[in-house]
């Protein structure tokens, strides 16, 4: 006899009871409820941090002088802003031996506007005050980028520096694609957590000048450690925006 090719309903095995078909997951994306105002030229100050030593990473040197393609990784995000009328200056934050990395791509570049250099500190945060002591006073935001990050786009950082304008400070994220687990001190599980509510925050991080000053005298008072820099902000209790990027 011919096997019977027809499609039938999936039959429950001996003691066991059916489970209804799983829903796919819909991931939907986020979008800020505010219109993102026009970013005038000029009025962006870069903060490149460059000053990190990438132990994580393994390589010889810090991960952004790694060459790609046959360039220093960090002079890729250097090249993007310094292409963007929106920037005024950038001030790179890096050990005095990495500076030449930067004066040979400005020369390269053949760009009039101006680089200048900031030595980082003992933490994150501290090398993102020392740039920012060293910003324009003019500046109408600071946008402060992870020089190991090649990728940024023109495009994705005018979408966050207009945000930036309207709200106080915005940050680039994508929505978290792992299962993500919050565990107690034991290792056990006490909740997943919900990945539609979780972003991966990336940079360029940009804040109003204002009240980027106000969060680091918080953060000094109080004796706070952030690992990101709008985490300043969120200390302060003002609000931050995710454009996704």
């Amino acid at each position: 006899m011919a096997p019977n090719l027809t499609s039938s309903a999936p039959r429950a095995l001996p003691g066991l009871a059916m489970r209804p078909p799983m829903r796919p997951t819909i991931r939907r994306s986020f979008r800020p409820t505010i219109r993102a105002a026009a970013v005038p030229d000029g009025s962006v100050s870069v903060v490149l941090l460059s000053g990190g030593v990438g132990k994580r990473f393994g390589a010889s040197i810090p991960k952004q002088y790694v060459e790609l393609l046959g360039r220093p990784i960090a002079t890729y995000s250097m090249e993007t802003f310094s292409k963007m009328p929106a920037v005024s200056e950038i001030v790179v934050v890096c050990e005095e031996e990495w500076r030449p990395v930067f004066e040979e791509e400005h020369a390269r570049l053949g760009q009039a506007k101006p680089i200048t250099f900031a030595k980082p500190g003992a933490e994150r945060q501290d090398s993102v005050y020392n740039g920012f002591a060293a910003i324009s006073p003019d500046a109408e935001l600071v946008a402060i980028h992870d020089s190991a990050r090649p990728m940024v786009t023109a495009e994705d950082t005018i979408k966050c520096a207009g945000q930036a304008l309207e709200v106080g400070a915005a940050t680039l994220g994508v929505k978290v694609k792992p299962t993500i687990k919050e565990v107690d001190e034991n290792g056990r599980v006490v909740r997943t957590l919900d990945r539609s509510r979780l972003v991966e925050i990336h940079t360029p991080q940009i804040i109003r000048p204002a009240l980027l000053a106000e969060g680091f005298e918080a953060v000094k008072r109080d004796g706070l450690e952030v690992t990101d820099d709008v985490s300043i902000i969120e200390q302060i209790g003002k609000p931050v925006q995710i454009v996704e990027g």
